[in-house]
């Protein structure tokens, strides 16, 4: 594999002082974000994938880069299994006086608190700041006074309510609530389905920024009062208009030093999951003005170019990492598991070792933890992998994995001292995964490819040589997962022989790589 080849799949910088969007064809969900000084950083949803939280950090608003992850594992012992829909929802992210705060929701658990002064470095280990159930989306706010304020929303899937806004009074380290707090806002009559909160300040205002209408068809909403406890007025500042981008959902307002004002928010696209827009953004009459066009209400619609931010340079294009030849020490950060992990599962070592984990009879395999997971990084693309299979063991099984609603698999299983080409399917909310043999392979290597189409088609070659590939297993259509997008990635089982863990093998990859579609092998 020649790595001066490889290419990132998606680029938002046009190199000509304007972008396209999104800036993110990745599934970054919830996104709130801050600047501090000249750096951006943004943090995302992540379920129940471990490490937790994912962190990004940009010059420009426009090319970013993963930096971290505020929580190595989520801080509860049933997250060490797949809960699909579950773990760390919609975060907030604030720096105030010398500190980052991240506020993180867990719909079943509670509300919860990291914090540090690097946010390269190590963050600290979640505090309980509610211990509730069915509320989500928080967001810290420091008043004028010091005062320091919870703002929140409601899952009716938990709490069996929704449409509301809710405001708590809190310490001003975030490390608990006041007081009850009260109902601040409802929106059943004119803004359904309202969440999403985020709480600002700006010429004596208070300003909630919240979506409305559900995550698919529904708008952005701002919401303005005088007091911080309301009554607040309302107007709807940002819809899909003419545009192919629907929602468009909740996300952050940012300036630049130079004074200019930008908003960031996710679009909900299905199988590549919540990809990341920015829009120019400007005040009139103390209402902001989102994208471009606006109506006769002062709604705009979301642009699908534009010129840069002005943030005083110019940042070379770039986006995540997402291809990976494994030279250690450590884990690139485009990976996460399907749920919390152990050390002992891998080792990075002029390539990836995957050591074969112990799997119980019946387990689908989207509900096995020890799957090595990333992002779809484009709507479309194929990706491969050098698999080398000579520590493989009876009873074991590994390969590439698609891993959404829609699951695929290409797996090499050992029965015997035979290897076999397996292909696996099934559905997250059903049990009813297939496997089928498709060849003897007599190899101890394989070339493993994953071609992805039209951003829903998914199927698998193969080789021996890493140039030669043919079909492998049907054409699958992906589907997301339970709010999020489709992942890929890679992963070794031991099915069989689990009372032998001391005997276990394993499986090890050269590189994992992305390359356009449409590009000759």
């Amino acid at each position: 594999m020649d790595k001066n080849r490889i290419k990132k799949m998606w680029i938002a910088d046009r190199g000509d002082g304007t972008y396209t969007n999104p800036v993110l064809y990745t599934d970054y969900s919830d996104p709130d974000a801050i600047r501090v000084g000249e750096d951006y950083f943004l943090i995302a949803s992540s379920f129940c994938n471990a490490p937790a939280v994912p962190l990004l950090h940009s010059k420009d608003l426009v090319n970013w880069k993963v930096i971290n992850y505020v929580m190595d594992r989520l801080p509860f012992p049933s997250y060490d299994r797949p809960m699909h829909g579950c773990g760390a929802w919609a975060p907030a992210i604030r720096f105030h006086e010398g500190v980052f705060y991240v506020l993180i929701p867990f719909p079943d658990e509670g509300i919860f608190m990291c914090k540090t002064t690097d946010p390269w470095g190590k963050w600290s280990e979640p505090v309980c700041v509610r211990k509730v159930t069915g509320w989500i989306d928080p967001c810290p706010f420091w008043d004028d006074d010091g005062k320091a304020y919870m703002v929140t929303a409601f899952a009716r899937s938990r709490i069996g309510f929704k449409s509301y806004l809710y405001l708590s009074p809190i310490e001003p380290d975030c490390s608990g609530v006041l007081d009850d707090g009260r109902f601040l806002y409802d929106g059943h009559a004119t803004q359904p389905t309202i969440e999403g909160p985020k709480l600002y300040k700006r010429n004596g205002y208070y300003y909630i920024f919240a979506p409305a209408g559900g995550v698919k068809p529904g708008w952005q909403t701002v919401l303005r009062s005088r007091n911080i406890y309301g009554p607040y007025e309302e107007k709807i500042v940002l819809h899909q208009g003419s545009t192919p981008v629907n929602g468009p959902h909740q996300g952050a307002w940012v300036d630049t030093p130079s004074g200019q004002d930008w908003f960031l928010h996710f679009q909900d696209v299905g199988n590549a999951g919540r990809i990341l827009h920015l829009q120019p953004m400007r005040w009139e009459d103390d209402w902001p003005m989102i994208g471009v066009h606006p109506d006769e209400n002062g709604c705009g619609e979301p642009v699908l170019c534009y010129p840069k931010p002005d943030v005083g340079e110019n940042c070379p294009a770039d986006a995540p990492e997402d291809s990976d030849f494994f030279e250690g020490p450590k884990l690139g950060l485009q990976w996460q598991w399907n749920a919390n992990y152990r050390q002992d599962w891998y080792k990075v070592s002029g390539g990836l070792t995957l050591y074969a984990q112990p799997v119980e009879a019946g387990t689908q395999l989207c509900d096995v933890s020890s799957l090595l997971l990333q992002k779809w990084p484009a709507p479309q693309f194929r990706a491969v992998s050098c698999l080398h299979l000579e520590d493989m063991q009876d009873g074991e099984a590994g390969g590439m994995v698609s891993l959404g609603g829609r699951y695929a698999a290409l797996f090499v299983r050992k029965e015997k001292g035979r290897k076999f080409l397996q292909f696996r399917t099934g559905n997250w909310t059903k049990d009813d995964e297939t496997r089928t043999d498709l060849e003897e392979w007599d190899a101890d290597t394989l070339y493993a490819r994953m071609r992805v189409e039209q951003e829903s088609r998914v199927s698998f070659e193969v080789s021996r040589d890493g140039s030669a590939f043919h079909a492998a297993g049907p054409v699958t259509e992906a589907t997301p997962g339970r709010w999020v997008g489709v992942k890929i990635g890679l992963t070794a089982l031991r099915e069989a022989g689990q009372e032998d863990a001391a005997k276990a093998g394993s499986l090890k990859a050269d590189y994992f790589v992305f390359e356009p579609l449409d590009e000759t092998p």
